[in-house]
């Protein structure tokens, strides 16, 4: 049976989060920090991991909470852990990460104590970064938390700091011509707060990278584009395919027809690709085999984070 999440949180709950903001807002680290990532080709460079949250369909409090790890430049799966979450903290756009770190968070804790040699060496989040209400989205918080070098990657622009999904947006949007192509999301405060990236030669929609922790724009960047076999970065793809899957597997659904492969076996940005290559292959518009989750409720499309 469906459930209702907990209804608008009260101003003083709101003005604590706004104070746990800022006071890990003080510890982001918005440069490289890490040899490799200084390296054109990411040399040293050897496990990424990404994260998601996906919902049961008609249900904002029953989730999924997925970490998968990657290895680089190969992109093949070599860790994976999901579990089943409810949530308590409601939806509130600007402070997405007080419904959804606390889970991720776990899982990277729960990788570090059982298998530290497979920690990865940068996330991928499912979310934005820098480029958010108050400069502190989801992307930075996980990477606070973790000290891990983490990468904001959503899919729709967040409306914020002037920033506009207007006809001079699209219009931009419509030069980005090959893979590797990009522009700067510059705000009103004169910051930039992130990149509009062409991340697939086979697709016109841009993805949204923004600096979670501990890398530059840059090499967030850079990082994004090599790790897109499709559209979507791979370990935010395949996180979400295991959350989905686990969702599946819990509630004894049927497995979905599956999407006809492409002609063309999708390649990866090489270690010496500074991510300016074109791939191949295009993804079905569902790429996973698990049940379509229910969009979370809120503004701008859950601060980025919609993937369909």
């Amino acid at each position: 049976m469906a459930q209702e999440a907990a209804g608008w949180p009260p101003e003083e709950t709101l003005s604590l989060w706004k104070r746990e903001q800022a006071r890990l807002k003080a510890r982001v680290v918005d440069r490289d920090t890490e040899a490799w990532q200084r390296d054109p080709a990411f040399s040293g460079l050897q496990r990424v991991g990404g994260v998601d949250v996906s919902f049961v369909k008609g249900d904002s409090v029953r989730a999924c909470a997925s970490l998968v790890v990657l290895s680089y430049p190969e992109l093949e799966v070599v860790y994976e852990e999901s579990r089943m979450v409810s949530l308590t903290a409601p939806y509130v756009s600007g402070f997405l990460a007080f419904r959804e770190v606390p889970f991720l968070l776990e899982l990277v804790q729960q990788l570090r104590e059982k298998e530290p040699g497979l920690m990865p060496q940068v996330l991928l989040v499912d979310g934005n970064g820098v480029l958010h209400h108050r400069g502190f989205g989801v992307a930075c918080h996980l990477g606070v938390l973790t000290d891990l070098p983490c990468v904001g990657v959503a899919k729709k622009l967040l409306q914020v700091d002037g920033l506009e999904n207007n006809a001079l947006h699209k219009e931009k949007i419509r030069l980005l011509q090959t893979r590797g192509d990009s522009f700067p999301l510059l705000g009103d405060s004169g910051t930039v707060l992130g990149m509009a990236l062409r991340s697939h030669d086979r697709s016109t929609r841009p993805l949204y990278v923004s600096v979670g922790h501990k890398m530059s724009l840059e090499a967030a960047v850079r990082l994004t584009c090599c790790c897109c076999r499709f559209q979507i970065p791979e370990p935010v793809r395949q996180a979400d395919i295991c959350s989905r899957e686990h969702i599946r597997k819990s509630l004894g659904l049927p497995r979905p027809p599956t999407p006809r492969s492409p002609t063309q076996r999708p390649v990866a940005c090489s270690r010496g690709d500074s991510g300016e290559s074109s791939g191949e292959g295009r993804p079905p518009q569902d790429h996973s085999p698990g049940p379509r989750t229910a969009p979370k409720p809120g503004s701008q499309e859950q601060e980025g984070k919609d993937w369909q």
